[in-house]
């Protein structure tokens, strides 16, 4: 598979007061097009930086990403709002649902960018619950949802769309093992018969274990290769 993820150089620096922090150090990595990639390491070691960099929610410092040759630091405004609706879905360990919406609505909200009309939102978000397994729940609202099940509704909300990647940062970090277990089953569907990207931050080496292959962080670099 080509790469569809390419960072060259990648550096973040903050400034807090006159302090300059130094959170991402010249990361390059390359990401195959349908990879299921885990990025571990300790707190503070940039893996979420790294990931948001890569999903268009920041721009690096100094130098480039290219998501499918397109460099993101390009991208402003409305263009890179456009390209991150279009191409990346977003899983977190607290699964970010509005409370007084159901199970559907919460994941027909990234639809409201597009032009899909009423009707075929509603199809596409109960789609996007079947693939989840969460079709007869989605009139729910999260409070009568567990926690793998709100987990659930937030892939669907993910994958509603269809982007090519979806970026996950600590998307069983909240769950107990049983509840993880279903969630990296999932993710492992996807990656494999739809052929989503996945780029992962864990801290659990169990979940890290599902993913092709691991890279661990530290200190804003690319530390250590583990065997997937």
């Amino acid at each position: 598979m080509p790469d569809l993820v390419k960072c060259m150089g990648v550096m973040k620096t903050y400034k807090r007061g006159r302090e300059r922090i130094d959170v991402l150090a010249g990361i390059d990595l390359a990401v195959r097009e349908g990879e299921f990639l885990a990025l571990m390491g300790p707190s503070g070691s940039g893996k979420s930086t790294l990931l948001n960099l890569i999903a268009g929610i920041d721009h690096p410092t100094a130098g480039t990403i290219e998501v499918d040759g397109l460099a993101l630091e390009k991208l402003t405004g409305r263009a890179l709002a456009n390209w991150r609706s279009a191409n990346i879905g977003f899983i977190f360990q607290f699964y970010n649902l509005l409370p007084v919406l159901s199970a559907l609505r919460n994941v027909e909200l990234p639809l409201l960018l597009t032009n899909l009309s009423a009707k075929q939102r509603r199809e596409n978000a109960q789609l996007a619950l079947e693939i989840v397994g969460l079709s007869d729940r989605a009139r729910h609202k999260p409070n009568q949802l567990s926690g793998g099940q709100q987990q659930r509704v937030a892939i669907a909300r993910a994958i509603v769309a269809d982007p090519r990647i979806l970026v996950c940062d600590e998307p069983t970090g909240d769950l107990d093992r049983s509840s993880a277990e279903e969630i990296l089953d999932l993710l492992t569907t996807l990656n494999r018969e739809m052929n989503k990207t996945i780029i992962m931050v864990t801290h659990d080496p169990q979940a890290a274990a599902r993913a092709e292959r691991t890279l661990h962080m530290d200190k804003g670099k690319l530390a250590q290769r583990l065997a997937a």
